[in-house]
C-alpha cells in the first residue's frame, strides 16, 4: 500500500501555469509578483500591511527587530510549538521564557499568562513581548491577551503559522485586531503554500516599513529615509541598520497568489476530513481536539491524544503501528524547552506539565486537502484494529 503523509500540498494546472508565466518573464525576484501577493493577504486579512518573505521562521524575526526586541528583553511564547517561534528572539539577543498551555484548546493559557505576568511584574521581568501560537490552525484567545498586553505593557506577535484561513471572533486571523504583528507560513504542509515562504501581517505603518527594510539586507531606498550625502554623488540606496536577505521571490509568490484563489476550498475540505474523524472516533478510547467556540480552525492538524488510563495502549505503541502501516502519523509538537539546546539554557523536565503531558499523549493523523475518503478509512481503519477491545470510550477534550 501507499504511504499516507501527515500533510501534504496540493498543486493545481493553474499554480504550475502562474509560476511558469513568471519564469518567462523578466522579473524572477524583486518584480511585480510579490506586492500583488502582499496585496491579496492583506485583503483577505482586513489589514493594512502584509510584507512577504522567504519562510515564517524569517517573518518572526524581523517582526521581533521591528518591536526592537534585544539584549536585556524578555520574550515569552508557548513551549508546544515548533522552534522557530522561540529561536527568533534568541536571534536578537533576547531571553526566551514559556507559558503553558491551555489542556483543551492546546494553545497558550491565558490563565497560566495572567498568573505569569502577575508575578513578573513583582519581580520587574516582564516581557517585552508575547507570541501566541494558534496551534493546528486553531486561534488563541486573543481578546483576553490582547487586554492583558494593554494592562502589563507587552507587545504580541500571533505566530499565525498555522492559521491562514482561520477565523476568530467572526473575523480572520491576520487582522491584527489585538495584536502588533501577525506572522503565517507557506511551507508545502501548511494551508497554502508557495514552496518555502512567509508573511506578517501589521495595522502600523512604521513596523511595515522597519520590516521591510530588515528583510531587504537593513536597505532602503525611500529618499526621505536616506542620510544627506554631496549632492556630486549618485545615492539610490543606503544600507540604514543590520538586516537580512529575507526576501521571497517572485516565483514563490506566483504560486502564492494561485494558491489564494483556492484559500478558502482548502479550508472547507480540512474541516470535511476533521469533521469525518470526528465522527468516526467518537466512540473511540481517544480525545479528540475540542474547538473554541470563538475560533473557525484552519484545521492544519488534526491531533488526538492517547490516554493510557483510558485506552491501555501507550502513545508509542500506537505510533509506531501506524507506521508499520505505512501511515505517516507526526508528533506536533516536542515542548521547545525539553530539546537539549533549550536544556543547556536551564529548562528542565517538569517546567510546563501541561505541555508535556500534551507531548507524551499526541499523535497528528493525516489531513490535506487531496487526502481520499479511502485513505482515511484505512487511517481510521488501522486506529480502531489497534484499540479494538483496549478500554473505554471518552468525550472529546473540554
Amino acid at each position: 500500500m501507499h504511504p499516507i503523509p501527515y500533510g501534504r500540498q496540493d498543486i493545481s494546472p493553474q499554480d504550475i501555469e502562474a509560476v511558469v508565466e513568471v519564469l518567462r518573464s523578466p522579473w524572477l525576484t524583486q518584480g511585480p509578483t510579490i506586492p500583488r501577493f502582499e496585496q491579496l493577504v492583506a485583503e483577505w486579512c482586513h489589514v493594512a500591511h502584509a510584507i512577504a518573505v522567504n519562510s515564517a521562521t524569517s517573518a518572526l524575526h524581523i517582526a521581533c527587530m521591528a518591536l526592537g526586541v534585544g539584549p536585556g528583553d524578555r520574550v515569552w511564547t508557548s513551549p508546544t510549538t515548533f522552534v522557530a517561534s522561540s529561536n527568533c528572539a534568541l536571534y536578537c539577543g533576547a531571553t526566551v521564557d514559556f507559558v503553558d498551555i491551555d489542556p483543551r484548546t492546546y494553545n497558550m493559557s491565558v490563565a497560566a499568562l495572567e498568573s505569569k505576568l502577575r508575578d513578573a511584574e513583582a519581580g520587574g521581568t516582564l516581557p517585552k513581548v508575547v507570541i501566541p501560537v494558534h496551534l493546528c490552525g486553531q486561534s488563541c484567545e486573543m481578546d483576553a491577551i490582547g487586554r492583558l498586553a494593554k494592562r502589563y505593557g507587552f507587545r504580541v506577535i500571533e505566530d499565525a503559522s498555522h492559521a491562514i484561513g482561520a477565523q476568530y471572533q467572526g473575523a480572520p486571523v491576520g487582522d491584527c485586531r489585538h495584536s502588533d504583528i501577525t506572522v503565517f507560513s507557506f511551507h508545502p504542509v501548511k494551508i497554502i503554500t508557495t514552496g518555502e515562504g512567509g508573511m506578517a501581517t501589521t495595522n502600523d505603518p512604521d513596523l511595515a516599513e522597519a520590516m521591510r527594510v530588515h528583510r531587504t539586507h537593513g536597505i532602503t531606498g525611500k529618499r526621505e529615509a536616506m542620510e544627506a550625502r554631496p549632492e556630486s554623488e549618485i545615492w539610490n540606496y543606503q544600507q540604514v541598520s543590520i538586516g537580512f536577505n529575507y526576501r521571497m521571490t517572485d516565483i514563490s509568490a506566483a504560486l502564492g497568489v494561485s494558491q489564494m484563489r483556492r484559500l478558502e476550498e482548502f479550508v472547507a475540505r480540512r474541516h470535511e476530513i476533521a469533521d469525518r474523524y470526528d465522527s468516526a472516533l467518537e466512540k473511540l478510547p481517544v480525545i479528540r481536539p475540542w474547538q473554541h467556540p470563538d475560533t473557525w480552525s484552519s484545521y492544519h492538524l488534526y491531533p488526538i491524544r492517547v490516554r493510557h488510563e483510558d485506552c491501555g495502549l501507550a502513545q508509542r505503541e500506537v505510533y509506531e503501528t501506524f507506521l508499520g502501516e505505512g501511515i505517516l502519523v507526526n508528533l506536533h509538537y516536542i515542548p521547545v524547552h525539553r530539546h537539549p539546546y533549550y536544556e543547556r539554557l536551564g529548562f528542565q523536565a517538569g517546567d510546563f506539565p501541561e505541555a508535556e503531558r500534551y507531548h507524551r499523549e499526541s499523535i497528528s493523523l493525516p489531513l490535506f486537502p487531496t487526502m481520499t475518503t479511502e485513505d482515511q478509512d484505512r487511517v481510521i481503519a488501522v486506529l480502531e484494529r489497534t484499540l479494538a477491545t483496549k478500554g473505554q470510550p471518552v468525550a472529546s477534550a473540554g
